[in-house]
């Protein structure tokens, strides 16, 4: 067991050089494709370029580097694109090197303001979003989803764990759970057990799955939370409660014994209080307000869509809330 300890340790290294490696090669790329197109936009902004001989420079790449990939008329077109989009951000510039090209070009094709684009940036290097995850996140609005979403922190969570409100979202999208029109909670439960790797996407990489049904026992009965999860950043362990209906007040007060039973007899001494999470499927923003005024219990309260909300949608909320903002000065 010692040696293959120290074996693993061996491999380790190597799985860290192997990373390395690939992030000083996509650094590489990245810092070659924009000063490819530095060069052709000084070129057309010049007037010594014209449109004809951007397609000339990729025949010419491809003629003389065969082997080349990545260097067609369009491809060309967006490193000028690219190199345009970030060159007089200092705050951007260098994050654009942090992550992959295609993922570059899925923010800069599906953003429309620097804002998004540097919500979306910075969200693929924080979770080291792949192609697929980071197109799932983008058509899921999550950028437009966390801006209109109300922090509705409870005084104990904003006091035990600050960054919470960056942790957590105020509304879910489960439509990869594929649930019937009528389902109960123990379904919800087990579809979010099926797809746990979307599930964990959805809500962020930091949540490490700990157990379904997790077992408490209080004196001489045993309880039962759907959910508990682990949160790396917070470094406590998170309780779910589902629930299929809007939310009602009494609903703390269960969470509230089962964030104390989780304190008491599984929390570690170096962890911090563990937090709650009641999701609903839907919820009064009033009701919730006065529910956690004078919640003593770390709870969050958030709810969920099991379908995809319609982008053009969240869009059209986004732009009525900074709307509402400027007429507000």
């Amino acid at each position: 067991m010692k040696l293959e300890k120290q074996f693993t340790e061996i491999q380790q290294l190597i799985n860290r050089a192997k990373v390395k490696a690939f992030n000083a090669v996509n650094t590489e790329l990245i810092n070659l494709y924009w000063e490819i197109g530095k060069y052709i936009s000084n070129k057309i902004a010049n007037q010594e370029w014209g449109k004809g001989i951007v397609k000339n420079l990729s025949d010419y790449l491809n003629r003389i580097e065969p082997d080349l990939k990545g260097f067609s008329s369009q491809n060309l077109w967006r490193m000028k694109q690219f190199y345009e989009a970030y060159h007089t951000n200092p705050k951007l510039s260098p994050l654009v090197r942090e992550i992959s090209w295609t993922n570059n070009m899925i923010i800069l094709s599906k953003s429309k303001t620097e804002e998004e684009r540097e919500f979306y940036i910075r969200l693929s290097i924080k979770e080291r979003l792949s192609k697929r995850e980071l197109e799932r996140q983008i058509d899921s609005g999550v950028f437009e989803r966390v801006i209109l979403s109300e922090e509705k922190l409870s005084p104990v969570v904003r006091e035990i764990h600050p960054s919470a409100n960056q942790a957590f979202k105020d509304n879910y999208i489960l439509d990869f759970l594929s649930l019937p029109k009528k389902y109960s909670e123990k379904n919800l439960r087990k579809s979010i057990i099926q797809n746990l790797k979307d599930f964990i996407l959805e809500f962020g990489k930091d949540f490490a799955f700990v157990g379904e049904e997790y077992r408490i026992q209080v004196g001489k009965k045993d309880f039962y939370i759907d959910l508990v999860f682990y949160h790396r950043d917070l470094q406590c362990l998170v309780a779910i409660d589902l629930k299929i209906t809007d939310f009602k007040p009494e609903y703390l007060g269960k969470m509230e014994f089962y964030l104390e039973a989780l304190d008491r007899d599984v929390k570690k001494e170096h962890e911090k209080p563990s937090v709650g999470l009641i999701l609903c499927k839907s919820k009064d923003s009033k009701i919730v307000k006065y529910a956690l005024n004078r919640s003593i219990s770390p709870t969050l309260i958030s709810q969920y869509e099991t379908k995809l909300i319609d982008k053009k949608l969240l869009e059209n909320k986004l732009d009525e809330f900074f709307e509402l903002g400027e007429n507000n000065e």
